[in-house]
């Protein structure tokens, strides 16, 4: 038997929260910033900088969630969990975010392969960053060639992480 007071409520008409339509991509690049803090050992850097992936794949996917500015408090986020120098993910985001809003003022439209491309050229932008900033503060001496691998993986992890963005997308946007 049905219970009277329980009715289906409909979706038609409602809209998700607010927290949720901001917070969700917020809270994916947080967590994974928060990746790098794993324990992984290893001889060379090979985890991919998912905080930046996810910064990336959010602002490709949706280029009118965010203003340019949220590389700062992202970026510190992300310099607290991996152990970079203060300000270095802070400084090499924004630029990023810079530079990809530049890159989409001057095009007409963007094709998938594009967005990679201009993923792939912001990844390099930040890990060489990141090199260059670990190397001036006295984070070691880590060469170019020891951080390649780890732009190789980042860059072709790239599609899966959007395909995975996109996901998290339509569930944050549903009602």
């Amino acid at each position: 038997m049905i219970d009277p007071h329980l009715h289906h409520v409909p979706r038609l008409g409602r809209h998700p929260s607010r927290f949720r339509l901001a917070g969700t991509p917020v809270i994916t690049v947080m967590l994974g910033s928060f990746l790098t803090a794993l324990p992984v050992i290893a001889q060379s850097p090979v985890m991919p900088p998912f905080g930046l992936l996810l910064l990336l794949s959010w602002r490709l996917l949706r280029p009118d969630l965010w203003r340019t500015w949220i590389g700062l408090p992202l970026g510190l986020f992300d310099d607290m969990m991996s152990g970079q120098p203060i300000g270095s993910a802070m400084f090499l985001w924004t630029v990023a975010l810079i530079g990809i809003d530049t890159i989409e003022h001057r095009m007409v439209w963007r094709s998938y392969r594009q967005d990679w491309l201009i993923a792939a050229l912001a990844i390099i932008f930040c890990i060489a960053g990141g090199l260059f900033f670990a190397r001036i503060t006295g984070g070691g001496n880590v060469r170019f060639l020891l951080v390649a691998p780890q732009m190789v993986w980042t860059i072709l992890l790239f599609p899966f992480v959007v395909r995975q963005c996109a996901r998290i997308d339509r569930w944050r946007v549903m009602a």
